[in-house]
């Protein structure tokens, strides 16, 4: 039976109401049983942090200041945690204690004497008390990983009180997550949660059985969120990264130690590699979609180096429902999906049929992608569907998100279904027609797009259509599409004429935007998923008054 809007709505207000009560009833169990358990005598293992480090970080925080998601907190002889924070994100970092990395580049003696002051600090002020952002589940776990793994820094000449107050509170934490792990968000804090988990097992004293049950719900997470072809279950290209970052670290961990390890942790490690290997643009960055920001060479160098799969990339992922079109130097992806569940749609993109373009180390098509460290609101501007390149039908995006604050951001109505063939020509061109309902119940509209990649990859052939289902000839009375290329701030736009439109990138490789039958227009735009920060850039449009023009075609050719 389909539930209507109403129906579904109410649902998914009871389920979460029901999921918040769960939660609490755990939290209550948690402090009746007073989180009973000992203190280990010691640490067995330190794992490795992939995790590029930064001297530069590093100095600031040894002198008092500390630079975080894009902002700075000036100390001023103050412990960060006594004083205002500078946004949600910044609060996140601090509490994760991800920044420890930074200080392994700094003087040793000086790197211990800062992280064991602000460790004892953290104990004083939130190690003793659970409740707010520090005690998140996805943000212990963190801490948890972080402080495993840099436990050399922060132990480094330590005196035997604080050696056993950092202990403990390891080990109060440890058993406060192995409590809540049920009931933490879907998605990648809930698989970070049992990758901590794990870490901890082998990396602090634990008994064989605790061990093997660490690996065991480790590994049911692992085939749930990990898919069949190596993509995350969330569908961000940028979240099997972020895994693979904190996965590598505890196999070799295991191994090191002479283990067993987790039945599914080197199949999904060995997954994961080619879907990288399908997101990535040949200039080294990951495509922007469904949540992903920006990625720095040196974050995914720190994982390929590790790549033993080899191989050309997959030309398509058919769970994660993605599709590459790639020949020659010439590279287009396509989002030909749909979020895998509501829990995870939390982080997904109105972006359905979306696409971005690559020839060569060029990016020229592109999604906006996500800010990294901006406020809410541009995080959410950038799910919308204007923030994707693809097209909009009467302004309105094509999958509906929540701005409830009970329910959070997810994914309440739009599209529910994605139509996807494939056509490989004997010419060798490659084509990938789709469709989506993302407009069928508002109005009464199918939207098709049809991408072809030349067999030269010197010319990609593009063609939108919105239709009507019971009469997919009939005329469209009244509606408004705009089809949106975003182009990367890099590349240069030069006007050719009314509907032609001239893309250069800074080696001088040039591209050239036709329509046709509507005109090609420039207008502004932002580009949220730059390392710098949100960036102002431009856009190409192509506007389809659809009572007049229900069907364009459109083309970019490389310019000798």
């Amino acid at each position: 039976m389909q539930l209507s809007d109403r129906q579904r709505l109410l649902y998914l207000y009871m389920r979460e109401g029901w999921r918040r009560f769960s939660r609490r009833l755990a939290l209550g169990r948690i402090s009746a049983m007073r989180f009973s358990g000992g203190t280990p005598d010691r640490l067995v293992v330190a794992p490795t942090d992939l995790h590029p480090a930064d001297s530069f970080a590093g100095e600031e925080i040894v002198a008092g200041r500390f630079p975080l998601a894009g902002r700075v907190l000036e100390c001023d002889g103050e412990s960060p945690f006594a004083l205002e924070l500078p946004s949600e994100e910044f609060a996140v970092r601090l509490h994760s204690f991800g920044w420890l990395r930074h200080m392994r580049l700094v003087d040793p003696e000086k790197a211990a004497h800062t992280a064991r002051f602000i460790v004892d600090d953290w104990l004083q002020s939130h190690g003793r008390v659970i409740g707010g952002l520090a005690w998140r589940p996805d943000v212990v776990a963190q801490r948890i990983i972080a402080w495993l793994s840099h436990s050399p820094v922060v132990l480094k000449d330590a005196d035997y009180p604080f050696y056993r107050r950092f202990l403990k509170s390891l080990a109060f934490q440890v058993r406060y997550l192995r409590h809540v792990a049920d009931t933490t968000r879907d998605g990648e804090p809930r698989l970070r949660v049992r990758i901590a988990l794990a870490m901890a097992s082998i990396a602090m004293p634990a008994s064989a059985s605790r061990m093997r049950r660490a690996a065991r719900h480790l590994d049911e997470e692992l085939d749930r969120q990990i898919l069949p072809d190596g993509g995350h279950s969330s569908r961000n290209p940028r979240a099997a990264l972020d895994v693979l970052l904190d996965l590598l670290p505890l196999r070799q961990t295991y191994v090191n130690l002479g283990h067993d390890v987790p039945a599914q942790l080197i199949p999904s490690i060995d997954r994961i590699y080619p879907a990288l290997r399908f997101f990535r643009h040949q200039g080294g960055e990951l495509a922007l979609f469904n949540g992903a920001t920006y990625t720095l060479a040196n974050e995914l160098m720190s994982v390929l180096r590790y790549d033993e799969t080899g191989g050309a990339p997959f030309k398509a992922l058919p769970q994660s429902r993605y599709d590459r079109l790639a020949v020659k130097e010439t590279v287009v992806l396509m989002d030909t999906g749909v979020p895998k569940s509501v829990d995870l749609s939390a982080t997904a993109a109105a972006g359905a049929l979306s696409i971005e373009m690559s020839s060569g180390r060029n990016r020229f098509i592109v999604n906006s992608g996500r800010p990294r460290f901006a406020g809410e609101a541009l995080r959410q501007m950038a799910r919308t569907t204007a923030a994707h390149s693809v097209a909009t039908l009467n302004d309105t995006s094509s999958s509906r998100i929540s701005t409830s604050r009970f329910l959070g951001p997810i994914v309440v109505g739009g599209v529910s279904k994605v139509d996807v063939s494939r056509a490989e020509r004997q010419s060798g061109a490659d084509s990938v027609t789709a469709t989506h309902d993302g407009y069928l119940k508002r109005f009464g509209l199918l939207y098709e797009r049809d991408i072809l990649v030349a067999a030269t990859g010197s010319e990609i052939r593009g063609r939108e259509r919105f239709y009507k289902p019971a009469d997919p000839d009939g005329a469209i009375e009244k509606g408004t599409a705009v089809v949106r290329f975003h182009i990367h701030p890099t590349i240069q736009l030069y006007r050719v004429s009314a509907n032609e439109m001239r893309l250069i990138a800074p080696d001088g490789e040039a591209w050239a935007l036709t329509c046709i039958d509507v005109a090609v227009e420039e207008e502004e735009d932002v580009f949220f998923a730059d390392p710098s920060g949100v960036r102002a850039s431009r856009q190409l449009t192509l506007t389809m008054p659809l009572a007049k023009v229900a069907e364009v075609q459109w083309s970019l050719m490389r310019q000798r």
